[in-house]
């Protein structure tokens, strides 16, 4: 199976149309943010958008990878973000159809489009240079990230999610630890699964 999915990884056409579908994903995201994102304060912009932000990480790392270069704090950042927004974001959908009964069909579009954000962050893992200090500086962007979501108040508001931030926020945080761990695991802890482009 590998034989067959990691060659079609690196093929160039692959990776553009990646690149092509991954920009668009990323403009929706933050069009769909767009309300909110005027409403809140500037200091806190760059934390409120989650999901698009992490498709535009690996989009520069699609784009390094095009180039036949690493940009490992990218591959970092996208990798965790990817996997923790991706999760993120199907849990909550289906906390939504749990809770009220009913999804519209952006609700799944939703939830197809943020599984596929988290299997193409770890399809790529072999491919990544990843060191530790790039972990760590991801580690801590992404905590930063909660700490606003669910500190400040900034985290995406959608349908009923409101009556459970509490729990929803303390699922965040674990998820967040979860996600730093799996990129150690797929891209750092010694003998792991490499690939050159």
């Amino acid at each position: 199976m590998a034989k067959l999915i990691y060659p079609l990884l690196a093929y160039r056409p692959f990776l553009w149309l990646l690149v092509i579908v991954n920009i668009a994903g990323t403009i929706y995201g933050y069009v769909w943010y767009g309300w909110q994102l005027k409403e809140t304060p500037a200091k806190f912009l760059a934390f409120v958008p989650d999901s698009p932000t992490s498709s535009l990480f690996f989009v520069f790392v699609l784009i390094a990878f095009l180039l036949k270069r690493n940009w490992p704090l990218m591959e970092a950042l996208a990798l965790v973000t990817l996997f923790k927004y991706g999760l993120w974001a199907v849990v909550m959908n289906l906390l939504v159809y749990a809770v009220t009964g009913n999804l519209s069909w952006i609700g799944w579009m939703l939830v197809l489009s943020h599984f596929a954000m988290a299997v193409q962050g770890i399809l790529y893992a072999p491919f990544y240079k990843i060191k530790g200090w790039h972990l760590a500086v991801t580690a801590i962007w992404t905590l930063h990230n909660d700490v606003i979501d669910y500190v400040f108040f900034m985290m995406p508001r959608y349908e009923v999610l409101h009556l459970y931030t509490q729990r929803i926020g303390y699922f965040t945080f674990w998820l967040s630890i979860a996600s730093v761990l799996l990129a150690w695991y797929l891209c750092i802890r010694p003998n792991r699964f490499k690939l050159d482009l």
